[in-house]
This record gives C-alpha cells, structure tokens and sequence, in this order.
C-alpha cells in the first residue's frame, strides 16, 4: 500500500544470486499479504527463514463471545482494562465479527524474550499513551502518542516501550489495510485532495541485522491459536530489502481535517479502509462557518454500519460525560446524534480540540466478556431527559 521503498542491501536485480562476503548466497523471500496479485517486498536474509528447530502445542487465544446479537447503544470504559506485564496477554478483544477485531491493550513490559506474528490479520496500533520502537524483519519505527503502526499480516516484530506506562487501541483486520482508494491516483499516490501526503508516512528508518543463531521463538497466531514456533536463526537477520508491503507509521496529528461552511460528513475524517469496515480520525479543526451554521454533528441512522468510536482527548461536544479511552457502540439499525442540549451548546463555537478514533463495520460486531466487564450501564437511556 505505501510507495516503493528499499533499505539496506539488495541485488541490483531481483531473483538472481545476491552472495555474502564469504561466497554463500543470501536467502532471498517473497512477502505479500495477498499472494502474487498485489503489493509485495522482497527480503534477503543471510540465514533461510525457514529453519525450524522446535513446535509447542497452541494455546486457545480466540475471543470468548458474551452476546452475538443486540440493538442498543453501549458505552464502555476502555481504561478500565487493567495493565499486564506482557504484550500479547494485556491485548483485551472487545467488539469482534469476521471482518475485524477491536482490541484494547495496556502493557508494561517490552515483548524482549520472544518475537510476535499475527498470521491472519494486518494490525493497526492506535498508540494512545506511550512510545518506544517497534522492531521488525525490516527495520525498526520510533512510535509515540498518536501514531498509528500499521503492520502486515505476517510481520514478525518486537515492541520495545519507553516505560510502563502504555494504552493501545488495536484494530486486527482480516482483509489487507489500505488508504482510502478516492484518495490515490490510478497509480498509488496520494492525490492533492487527500488529507495526508505520502510525505507523512513514515516507512522504518534502520535495519540492523543479526546473524545469532540459537533458538528463537516466534508466537504466531492462527485462526484464534496461538503457536510458539521456534527457528534456527534470529527473524531479523535481513540485510535489505526492496517494495510496497512493510510496516509504516502515521501520526493521527499529521491529519489535516477537511472543514466546510456546514458540518462535513464522518467520510472526510476517513483515514483507512479494509473488507467491510473503515477507519477514521477525528481531529482538532476549525468548525462550520455559515453564519447559520451548527457545528454539532445531526442525527444519522446506522441502517448499514456499527459506528465505534474511541475517545482520545479534549472536550467532545456531541457527547456527555465523555473520559479519555472510552469506547461508544452505536449499531445498525437505530439512529443515533447528540445529547441533549449539545446542538444548542456547539452554535457559535469557533473549533474543537477533540481527538477520536472511529471504526465503521458494515456487518455487525459482537461483544466479548471483557467488554460486559466495562461497561456504562445505562448509557442507551443518556439522550432521554
């Protein structure tokens, strides 16, 4: 999905013998999350990447599923989701289908004793507090507040955090994760209209390559299993590599928000797409300016989508009661707007400081135990007063 991009070392022409300075050939690999058809990167390692010493037994990680059908509005406190020292056992799913999964995470600790691969769903990490590096097979990208870490499917990575001290909100998708296609021209780039520039993502900015051989695990979930797999070689042992599927950054703050003489539709604040859903963020902006105009958001019916929102920061205008990481679930097939009182409130209102994340699902999601452990009961009865 990003643009052509090379790191490190590479033969000047692909598929051809690359050796290392002891007159071994480099062990040259394919990545794609959509087989032969799309984007792709090629990596060369100096050990094959398919040396594997050891096999565990799976341990079941799948989400366990409170209630498959509802039509009411939820309300749930996202950091209430306690911390954990490990990376992948503070990942909490909330609001899950077949399309996508909605994870909250808390971890205190850096993912240092072993490796990571999701090989069923491209991430997305809303970093929400906290910063560090996350550290792949194709090199590493500083991360801090507000970023998103979008990371193909099948990615090996480390996340390594600055301290203890670390909300995410993760989006697992099960198709690839692009930019919205009105954005790019027939040829990938991001067009003038498009709210960021290909000039704002940021592709990892060093490849430091390990030559250990030992015993390294690699935690690969598949299919809601997850499974310790052990190999011969260290996973980031590329010397360079060429392409268009890697892990990249892009700040929520490099958004520039689209604003009109009237309130603009949640499209213009979209920031990615996938099967069946789309990502948005919503961002400090200037309001309407008809001198007529009323800066509160109408009501809308959710006839085709569930609208989740994740509250980030700043004051929430539509909304009552608002705290920083919760989540609001407004499901197909009742309409939804603003509180009481807030249409009235917002009329002359010059901005906003507001800083959400959005995820429309165009089938329905389902709610996990953990999210019944958080929820604003009540919160479908707040628009009655």
């Amino acid at each position: 999905m990003p643009y052509y991009y090379k790191l490190g070392q590479i033969p000047p022409k692909r598929h051809t013998q690359f050796r290392k300075p002891d007159g071994g050939l480099y062990s040259e690999q394919l990545f794609s999350t959509e087989g032969f058809s799309n984007d792709y990167s090629l990596l060369y390692h100096i050990h094959p990447p398919t040396q594997i010493i050891k096999t565990e037994k799976p341990v079941n990680v799948a989400p366990q599923i409170a209630e498959e059908k509802m039509l009411s509005h939820r309300s749930f406190e996202g950091f209430k989701i306690k911390p954990a020292k490990d990376f992948l056992v503070s990942r909490v799913p909330v609001l899950v289908n077949n399309d996508v999964h909605i994870v909250l995470a808390a971890p205190q600790q850096s993912t240092t004793d072993y490796f990571y691969k999701n090989a069923d769903a491209d991430e997305l990490l809303f970093v929400h507090e906290g910063s560090g590096v996350l550290k792949t097979m194709y090199g590493e990208l500083p991360f801090a507040y507000g970023d998103y870490l979008a990371i193909p499917r099948g990615t090996m990575y480390q996340i390594y955090f600055n301290d203890e001290n670390n909300r995410l909100f993760i989006v697992e998708s099960f198709s690839p994760i692009r930019f919205p296609k009105r954005y790019l021209s027939k040829y990938g780039q991001l067009l003038e209209h498009s709210p960021f520039t290909d000039r704002d993502i940021r592709p990892p900015q060093a490849l430091p390559t390990h030559n250990e051989q030992g015993d390294f695990m690699v935690k690969t979930k598949k299919r809601g299993l997850l499974y310790n797999i052990h190999y011969a070689g260290h996973p980031f042992d590329v010397v360079g590599w060429d392409g268009c599927c890697y892990p990249f950054a892009f700040s929520i703050h490099d958004f520039e928000p689209i604003t009109g003489r009237v309130h603009q539709p949640p499209p213009v604040h979209q920031t990615f797409e996938a099967n069946n859903f789309v990502v948005c963020s919503f961002c400090p902006r200037l309001y309407d300016y008809h001198p007529q105009a009323i800066p509160a958001p109408y009501n809308h019916s959710n006839i085709d989508s569930d609208e989740v929102l994740y509250y980030v920061d700043g004051d929430f205008m539509s909304r009552k009661n608002v705290t920083r990481g919760m989540i609001t679930l407004h499901p197909a097939g009742i309409p939804h707007g603003p509180h009481p009182g807030a249409v009235e409130k917002s009329i002359g209102k010059k901005e906003t400081g507001e800083l959400a994340v959005m995820v429309d699902t165009f089938h329905p999601l389902m709610l996990t135990k953990q999210a019944l452990e958080i929820e604003n009961e009540g919160y479908v009865m707040s628009w009655a007063e």
